[in-house]
């Protein structure tokens, strides 16, 4: 059977990154230095060369571009500047392309117009929505937001918003799944892909893979971004079936949107207090990173790393001035910061989670987990 060249790749892999391949020589240092990179699953080498060939197809049913945390090592050590490791995370990118079937993705990692206005205008629609729909006669003595937006119309729209996230996401994530495991999917026993289950919880909670590689504040800083803001999306977009809803740094049941402080020990208080931190301390620390062009990984920083770094940082600020205007009980204040907190919370989960980097923390364990699933199928197919 032929192989299948584009013959555009290179042309076309430029638009979402990649800009030094070409220089590669293929001495092998970026795979040798690498800490991550098995006899199994070698890279970055690997993928360069694909590129170059145009072998679309090769890429697309890889896993190691999703097996790269760009740690920056591979970078450092290149003898011919090719940088390797930007390499790959261009490879995330044209493959998040891949898996949407909606076209977004792709829109949102080759325009940064388009990514922009994209994000300006779903945040404006929420500000207009929540300037419109609001009750009559708010509480103007005490800041009380559920005289403001009733509970039940809030519900609403939130449960709407999570069907239509969860839809997109998985949907995707199916795409991946198929695009990794071609013909295989359907060859390998369902027992084998329950019993690697484990590593698919694993991967997600800890990102555990990223803690082998050499930079170990990079895979903190990576784990506190992923957990505080995996934190808040489980609660908004999940667990709203059962009732919650974010509110600043905390949450509460939304069936009731009670107006009440919590005590400072509140597991939900506590909750929203670590995945403010750990959202704020991650994202300042990328962002600095970005602006000094400290290591390897920041060098080159593409529209969207900068757009949903702040975003993050805009929601979790707004988060802790609506904090602060609530206990010293300001009516008009909350009210405002609130609207202003959800314009940019809002676009950050409708369109940053299923379409652009947010859609990596679905996507790295899910192939995290299909690579153990076709290790494990190996070694039974060797054993027999």
């Amino acid at each position: 059977m032929g192989v299948k060249v584009n013959p555009n790749l290179m042309k076309e892999l430029k638009e979402f990154g990649l800009d030094d391949a070409n220089k590669c020589f293929h001495c092998g240092n970026c795979t040798a230095v690498c800490p991550l990179s098995t006899p199994e699953n070698p890279f970055p080498r690997k993928l360069v060369r694909y590129a170059q060939m145009g072998l679309e197809d090769k890429i697309l049913e890889s896993a190691e571009p999703w097996l790269c945390y760009y740690c920056g090592d591979c970078s450092d050590r290149c003898p011919r500047g090719a940088d390797p490791g930007e390499t790959m995370m261009a490879m995330r990118r044209f493959l998040t392309s891949k898996y949407d079937w909606t076209g977004f993705a792709r829109k949102f990692y080759t325009s940064e117009t388009f990514e922009i206005v994209a994000v300006a205008i779903v945040g404006i629609l929420v500000g207009l929505a929540l300037w419109i729909f609001h009750a009559d006669s708010p509480n103007m003595e005490h800041a009380y937001l559920n005289s403001v937006w009733p509970a039940g119309s809030i519900e609403i729209a939130d449960l709407f918003m999570a069907g239509i996230l969860t839809f997109l996401l998985l949907s995707n994530t199916w795409r991946c799944v198929k695009f990794v495991m071609g013909d295989m999917l359907k060859k390998i026993p369902l027992e084998i892909y329950i019993k690697q289950a484990k590593e698919l919880v694993v991967h997600f909670i800890t990102q555990k893979q990223f803690g082998e590689c050499t930079d170990k504040m990079q895979w903190f800083v990576h784990l506190l971004i992923m957990t505080g803001y995996s934190t808040i999306f489980l609660m908004v977009a999940v667990f709203l079936a059962g009732g919650l809803e974010v509110v600043g740094l905390y949450w509460e049941p939304i069936a009731f949107q009670r107006d009440v402080i919590y005590p400072i020990w509140h597991p939900m208080r506590l909750l929203g207090y670590y995945a403010t931190a750990a959202i704020l301390y991650g994202s300042t620390y990328a962002l600095i990173g970005r602006l000094r062009k400290s290591k390897a990984p920041y060098k080159k920083s593409h529209g969207t790393d900068w757009m949903f770094l702040v975003l993050l940082q805009l929601t979790a600020l707004t988060g802790i001035f609506i904090h602060f205007t609530r206990l010293l009980d300001w009516p008009m204040p909350t009210y405002v910061l609130y609207v202003v907190h959800m314009m940019f919370a809002i676009p950050m989960l409708v369109l940053e989670v299923p379409f652009s980097k947010w859609a990596h923390l679905a996507y790295r364990p899910v192939v995290l987990f299909l690579t153990k699933v076709k290790e494990e199928y190996k070694r039974q197919q060797e054993a027999a």
